[in-house]
């Protein structure tokens, strides 16, 4: 690769677009959602062409993107080094979770290689960037690309903590759509018009209620929620979840990884409906006809998709607790509960948060047991083998009969504490 070519920066890399192809193809339909202008000689306005066939090498891509004089750092640096070794590390692991099934061994670091990828892929897009820049208040290009270098994971102890679901589009006709901001955030309660859509911003992961949809392939979406989400839907989505600093540690169990959840073909254009309206500018498909999914989806039910739950994992697959604890050995011992907080910690465990849950959580059992019925929406590994793909007609029953015991939780809640990016802080850590 010539000096040249490091001018034009992939923000998704080919090897992620390669992807989304169908097989033996080479190319994607490319769609451009603001398309520019121009004047003919008449002085008539026309829109530019909007829509492309075209291979990886002109999708998702800016010239000199990633251009900066940062000391020591030349042109070329950013994109071959730092974001070369992100992506060298982050494509095994993309394919690693894409097959994920259990029994499955051999994890090799891939969960750290996709969280540091995923992380980076969200702040490296233009919208990326663009959130960095308002988040810095600078639009010195040096200042936001060093911050972008220096956050690289900065989502990552929250998405470890999160429920993990990795949705399968194979029985639908319609598979998955990638944009231009392929890390996609949604929250029922902030449609394409909120304030916190408006422009680079998303929903921030940390809020209850905001899932992360990651599209790993054309059949496979991993989706991420916070824990406090699926325990208790009922409180408000814009609040912060529990613990929501992004600056610290986490700790993972592969074993409440949920699979085998499959798709409705509608559910499919949902999902791709919501990374459309979260795209700053461009989407990719393998088919044309799969770019307008707002022809079977509106906008105007953003929060009823799926009776609310288009992107929830099972909560019938949710147990209490979650402290782990470890002890003995050069490292000594020490303790941490679900939410990533430590014994010292003053909400460590903490009673109200339970005591809220203990209700909640089995009245959402019994109304997705109820909306969605017996057969499970993703499945885990329960006492060294995968939950049965269908309750037993005693064991859908109790859940039925959680229904029952009606627990009033539907009303408004304060948003909880502050931005944990608030300027100060965000700055700070940058």
């Amino acid at each position: 690769m010539d000096e040249d070519e490091y001018k034009n920066h992939h923000y998704v890399p080919q090897w992620y677009q390669k992807k989304f192809m169908l097989p033996g193809e080479s190319n994607l339909f490319y769609h451009d959602m603001r398309p520019e202008s121009f004047t003919d000689p008449r002085g008539v306005s026309h829109a530019k062409k909007s829509l492309w066939r075209q291979g990886s090498k002109k999708c998702f891509v800016e010239e000199n993107l990633y251009t900066t004089k940062l000391p020591n750092i030349q042109a070329k640096d950013i994109e071959k080094y730092f974001f070369g070794q992100i992506d060298a590390k982050g494509k095994p692991a993309v394919e690693y979770f894409e097959k994920f099934d259990y029994p499955s061994k051999n994890w090799n670091g891939f969960l750290e290689d996709i969280m540091t990828y995923m992380s980076t892929q969200k702040l490296r897009t233009p919208k990326g960037l663009s959130f960095l820049s308002k988040k810095l208040s600078s639009t010195n290009k040096n200042t936001i690309l060093g911050a972008m270098v220096k956050l690289g994971r900065i989502h990552a102890a929250i998405w470890v903590e999160s429920v993990w679901l990795i949705a399968d589009a194979s029985q639908s006709n319609t598979k998955f759509i990638i944009s231009d901001h392929p890390v996609t955030v949604y929250n029922r309660e902030c449609g394409p018009r909120s304030y916190l859509c408006r422009e680079s911003n998303d929903p921030d992961i940390w809020l209850q209620g905001t899932h992360t949809i990651f599209p790993l392939s054309l059949e496979k979406a991993l989706i991420l929620t916070n824990l406090s989400w699926v325990r208790d839907p009922y409180q408000s989505a814009t609040g912060l979840r529990p613990n929501p600093d992004p600056f610290r540690g986490a700790v993972f169990k592969f074993t409440d990884i949920q699979v085998r959840r499959y798709l409705s073909e509608q559910e499919v254009r949902e999902i791709n409906f919501i990374i459309k309206s979260r795209a700053k500018r461009y989407i990719a498909a393998a088919k044309q006809e799969w770019l307008y999914p707002e022809k079977f989806v509106s906008k105007s039910d953003w929060n009823t998709y799926g009776h609310g739950y288009l992107l929830m994992p099972d909560p019938r697959a949710i147990h209490w607790g979650g402290t782990v604890m470890w002890g003995g050995g050069p490292g000594g011992s020490g303790a941490v509960d679900e939410y990533g907080r430590l014994p010292g910690d003053p909400d460590f465990e903490a009673e109200p948060t339970k005591e809220r849950e203990y209700k909640t959580l089995p009245w959402f059992q019994g109304e997705f047991a109820e909306l969605f019925g017996p057969y499970r929406r993703g499945r885990c590994m329960q006492t060294f083998e995968i939950e049965e793909e269908r309750d037993s007609d005693d064991f859908h029953r109790y859940h039925l009969s959680l229904r029952k015991k009606k627990y009033r939780a539907r009303k408004k809640y304060q948003h909880l504490g502050s931005d944990p990016l608030a300027s100060k802080s965000f700055k700070d850590n940058s």
